[in-house]
Order: C-alpha cells, then structure tokens, then sequence
C-alpha cells in the first residue's frame, strides 16, 4: 500500500516539472521525504513561489525557474535526470476554450520539449500528467481506457495530443512513457483563488470565510474525486513499472462516485456552517459524469490508492482550516 515502501537507487535525481504547482509540490515533498534527490523545474505562470520556498534550504532540493516552452531551458534541466514527473501545464477547460493557442504551446509543445530533453539525456522513465477529459462525451461509466467520445475543450485535446506523442516516443526513441490520466485531484495547496479554481478548494474558502459559494449547475454532477497522496503513489510507482506497460495511459482516479452537492453539504456540515449555495450556469466544456475504471492501472503499475474521498477530505479540510 501507498509508496513510502518503495526503493530507488541511492544517488537517485527526480526532474519534478511544475514543481511549484499543487500536485507537483507534493511530488517533491513525498521524494524528499522519501531520501531521494529532486530538481523542479517551474516558470511559476500559475505555480506559488510559496510551494518552492517550502524547500528552498533542503540539501536534495534545487529550482530552476524557466519555461517548458524554450527547448534550451529543457535539455539542462534534464541533465543527470534518472526519471522525469512531467506536471507543468496550465489546467481549467474553460480557460482553455479562451486561449487555445497558449494552451497548445505549453501543454503540447512544452510537453514534446520535455520528451525530446528526456530522451536526449538517457532519462530512465517519463511519467506526465494527463486527464479526464480526454473522455470527452463518452457517456459510459465508468471511464476505461480505449473507450473515449468527442473532446470537448482545448483542454482535453493538448491531453490527448500529449498521450499519442508519448505513445510515439516509446516506439521509436526508446522513452518509456506513462500518461496519468487524473480525475479530479483534491487535498493540500490546492490554489482555492481565482476564476478557475477547482472546486473543493474554492468552496472550503468561501465557507471557512462565511461567504455564499456558487455552484455551477443543478449540483448533480459526479466526479471521482482523488486525494493527492493517491496520484503521488501513481507517479513513484510508474517509475518502476515494466517496459511492457510503457507507451500507455492510465485512468488514476480512486474509483469512488461523489456528487457535487453531498460534498457542498458535507463541508458545510463539517465545517459547522449553515450556508445555502447559489446554483449559476454549467461550464462550457464540463462533462455531467465521470469516474474511473482503475483495475489497469492496478494490474500494470501496482497502483493502489490508500485514500478514499472521506480520508482525503478530512485531511483536507484540515489543512485548509490551519492555512488559509
């Protein structure tokens, strides 16, 4: 169970892109934790410098502060790399319906620019972070990899993008890829700000703040929400998966079904307020369902997530609690 029994070679050196980031500065967090040594590598466009200086003064610890779209920039932070954690991105479905052009020079063309740098410097494994969304309207529940509709953003096509160039770099470069197709991450430095702020943490805010959160929809909408330290597990143990499972996606979900009003009044009840929410407009581009089959990701990574959504919550309300 979770990943802190897991061994690499001593001198071991971890490439953590978007390491400033919510999901990539606990990669960095669980690595050190862990002994081993890490390198992140963030431009800090929607990164905190916060996250960074966490662990500023950790001797395994070194931060380059560059962009994924310059190739240069790439191919030194891949110097000496043994495995890469690609997670720098810029997320949200309807901000990428906005901008597409942006969203495909960082997330498709930064995303070739790491491949290309890990497979100049001999990296090990390349692990990166792909999504959901790239089930687009495909109705059925729950999500299986190999069975995905129309994508519906901007968003969810850079994802997609980035699964066929992966998939092209393990056949002929010689790059073991692993695309980690997350559902719906929660839990702690999870930017609660902004307009497109995820939901838990938005809502966490504004009730702990004593003000009305919006929901977008009628509520009724499922998602699998995954507690952090679960897409940690998946990173590390992707890292040691065989080269047969190389060259694929994998859903990371923790296989749960949690609709968006039973957490509303879950944190409202747990956080001791009597709030009633306001009900806006759907989002353009969300999908009503979506939850993950998990069994391949079980099978070939090893993957098994120690925290269901209650676990995660819990932590997560806490930490929110003591840090905003």
């Amino acid at each position: 169970m979770g990943y802190k029994h897991l061994e690499f070679d001593e001198n071991t050196l971890f490439l953590v892109t978007g390491g400033a980031g919510f999901i990539g500065s606990n990669l960095c967090e669980a690595i050190l934790e862990m002994g081993y040594r890490v390198r992140c590598l963030d431009d800090l466009s929607t990164g905190k410098q916060a996250n960074v200086d966490l662990f500023i003064n950790h001797p395994n610890y070194t931060f380059i502060k560059g962009d994924i779209r310059d190739l240069d920039t790439c191919m030194k932070a891949c110097e000496g790399v043994d495995y890469v954690l690609h997670q720098a991105a810029w997320g949200s479905v309807p901000r990428s319906i906005k901008m597409p052009l942006l969203y495909e020079e960082i997330n498709i063309r930064g995303a070739l620019n790491m491949m290309e740098a890990a497979r100049q410097n001999g990296v090990k494994k390349f692990v990166y972070a792909s999504s959901s969304s790239v089930y687009g309207d495909e109705a059925r529940l729950p999500k299986t990899e190999g069975v995905e509709g129309n994508l519906l953003s901007p968003y969810a096509v850079t994802k997609h993008v980035d699964e066929e160039f992966a998939k092209q770099y393990t056949m002929h470069y010689g790059l073991d890829t692993y695309g980690m197709r997350y559902f719906n991450v929660f839990g702690k430095r999870q930017d609660p700000d902004g307009a497109y702020a995820a939901v838990i943490p938005k809502f966490l805010k504004q009730l702990i703040n004593d003000e009305v959160p919006t929901i977008n929809g009628d509520g009724k909408q499922s998602r699998d929400f995954t507690y952090v330290e679960n897409v940690v597990e998946a990173n590390l143990k992707a890292c040691l998966a065989p080269h047969e499972a190389a060259g694929q996606a994998f859903n990371i979900g923790y296989g749960g079904q949690e609709f968006l009003l039973d957490i509303y009044y879950g944190l409202t009840s747990a956080l001791g307020k009597d709030i009633e929410p306001i009900f806006g407009p759907d989002r353009a581009g969300d999908i009503k369902h979506s939850n993950a089959d998990i069994s391949k990701a079980k099978k070939l990574l090893g993957y098994d997530p120690d925290y269901s959504f209650a676990d995660g919550i819990k932590l997560a309300i806490e930490w929110y609690k003591e840090n905003l």
